[in-house]
């Protein structure tokens, strides 16, 4: 009951969570926060095309575009994939609005910027999903959608420089 030594039927017993040290790289994955290591967000409006999401997923060299409104609260994402499905076939894709073949903000999953690095990974693996719009309600909205301001992006490949930072310097 107190921590110190557990057991498990046909397993044994073990040493309990009370006498296991934390090691370095969990607590500083713990105590790193998602503001400390996110990217800037790469954005696009409601009313862009297709073919300017498929520009910008090229010169910006993301995996995926926020999708905002005219104020520029979150209201989507749209990655190559949506793209794709929209675009094989149709020789007038390239004209469709890009708030047609988006992912809704209802289907999005998100982060907020005091969130640690830890719990976006884990949502990334859950969900399975490339990057998490890094959020934060601007109070000022009536519904969910348009309260959320985007502050930023967190990807695996910051999450990678983070693990790869922690093992230069053990």
């Amino acid at each position: 009951m107190l921590g110190f030594v557990d057991a498990k039927p046909k397993v044994g017993y073990f040493i309990g969570n009370a006498l296991r040290p934390e090691s370095a790289v969990q607590h500083q994955l713990r105590n790193w926060k998602v503001k400390d290591r996110m990217s800037r967000p790469v954005v696009i409006q409601e009313n862009a095309t297709v073919n300017d999401a498929v520009i910008s997923l090229f010169v910006d060299n993301v995996g995926s575009l926020i999708v905002t409104n005219e104020e520029g609260r979150l209201i989507g994402m749209v990655s190559p994939k949506d793209l794709l499905k929209v675009a094989i076939g149709n020789t007038g894709a390239g004209a469709i609005p890009i708030r047609m073949v988006m992912t809704k903000h209802s289907q999005l999953v998100t982060i907020s910027p005091e969130d640690s690095i830890a719990e976006a990974a884990r949502r990334m693996m859950v969900h399975q999903v490339n990057s998490l719009p890094v959020i934060r309600p601007d109070g000022t909205a009536d519904d969910r959608s348009s309260g959320l301001e985007v502050v930023g992006r967190i990807t695996k490949t910051n999450i990678t420089q983070a693990l790869v930072e922690l093992a230069t310097d053990l």
